[in-house]
């Protein structure tokens, strides 16, 4: 059986009107055939979905969020790349990835 990980690495805090990068690399799945998802959880809230990218390669991105968030990948990197632009109080949070089960 082999191991799948996903693990976030970005900055740990940025200033008000910055801009987020999180970059998810994952292991043991192939990105062209798997979809991962950002998911946010604030401080004492439940789960907030940001966003996705399709096996494809196409995106979807939360209503709410859309004006302000980008997700790109490396499928050669096996890396996943959050952008969020604007960054405000209310956006803090602990980000996440997270692969679709099929």
């Amino acid at each position: 059986i082999l191991s799948q990980t996903l693990q976030e690495s970005g900055p740990g805090t940025v200033k008000p009107s910055e801009s987020l990068r999180l970059t998810c690399t994952v292991s043991g799945f192939e990105l062209t055939s798997n979809a991962v998802s950002w998911i946010r959880q604030p401080p004492g809230k439940g789960l907030e979905w940001i966003g996705a990218v399709w096996a494809g390669g196409s995106t979807a991105i939360s209503d709410s969020l859309k004006n302000r968030v980008t997700i790109t990948r490396d499928t050669g990197k096996k890396q996943v790349y959050l952008q969020m632009t604007g960054m405000e109080v209310k956006d803090t949070a602990m980000y996440y990835c997270a692969r679709h089960t099929q």
